[in-house]
């Protein structure tokens, strides 16, 4: 077969046509009393959370997929004694040992193998509702939040404040975390392996601290009593005379950590 010069430009150059992205969306609201729970759990999908202007918790989830069948996703809402749990519950794989499924607290299993269903979780929270947001694939954003708020991802980036307790991990990100209360009991930690993190405190903190990297750099802003190694990637010590209750650990392989004052 013969092509004339403009005609083998024009196969050439022309893109593909990419499959068409389908879309659906789920909506739930509905009220918890102060210090009740808030637990977003997904797979592949970013999380996002606001807090709201008012007194009810608004949840939108958004599927979309090139592929797989929407309704094959199921957004799952199971009420639990301290609050809600919200999850992603996709198809249990075949030779999975466990079937998929929602629950409360850490007992939760989802799969999404050979699915490429995306669920991205948009979440208007009142003040002084706990968050406690989970994915795998995909960025946590959680801002200035009204109480104590909990994120992990694993390849995603987390970036998330509160007016109380923070804390946060992911495995390929980078962690920002904001603490507006510094009085937790126990430990507290900020972990990542490819990624920086910088946690900003609030002044009058008092906490013992375990930071620790492997290629990066260590700052803080706070004065520093130091016990035991301490070194550019090794730091243990006390902030503000620390708390023989209270416990900081930062930790990260690629990237440096950062503790700034608010």
């Amino acid at each position: 077969m013969h092509f004339t010069p403009r005609l083998l430009m024009l196969l050439v150059t022309a893109p593909l046509l990419a499959a068409p992205v389908a879309a659906q969306d789920f909506h739930w609201n509905g009220r918890l009393a102060a210090g009740k729970r808030l637990e977003i759990k997904g797979v592949n999908g970013s999380i996002r959370a606001t807090l709201a202007t008012g007194d009810e918790i608004d949840v939108t989830a958004r599927k979309t997929s090139r592929r797989s069948d929407l309704d094959a996703v199921e957004i799952k809402v199971v009420p639990f004694e301290d609050g809600v749990t919200i999850c992603a519950v996709y198809p249990t794989p075949r030779r999975a040992r466990h079937e998929n499924r929602c629950e409360p607290g850490d007992d939760w299993s989802s799969s999404s193998e050979n699915n490429d269903v995306t669920v991205d979780f948009t979440i208007k929270l009142p003040a002084g509702i706990v968050f406690d947001g989970r994915t795998v694939n995909g960025d946590i954003e959680a801002r200035d939040l009204g109480a104590d708020a909990a994120v992990s991802t694993v390849n995603g980036s987390v970036d998330v404040s509160a007016a109380g307790h923070v804390e946060a991990s992911t495995v390929n990100g980078s962690i920002r975390a904001t603490m507006g209360r510094a009085d937790w009991t126990g430990d507290v930690a900020f972990t990542t392996v490819n990624g920086g993190i910088t946690l900003t405190l609030p002044d009058g903190v008092s906490t013992e601290v375990r930071a620790e990297t492997v290629n990066g750099d260590l700052e803080t802003d706070f004065p520093m009593t130091v016990s035991g190694r301490f070194g550019p990637r090794h730091m243990r010590g006390t902030i503000g005379g620390g708390s023989g209750n209270r416990t900081l650990a930062l930790s990260t392989v690629n990237g440096s950590i950062r503790i700034r004052k608010a």
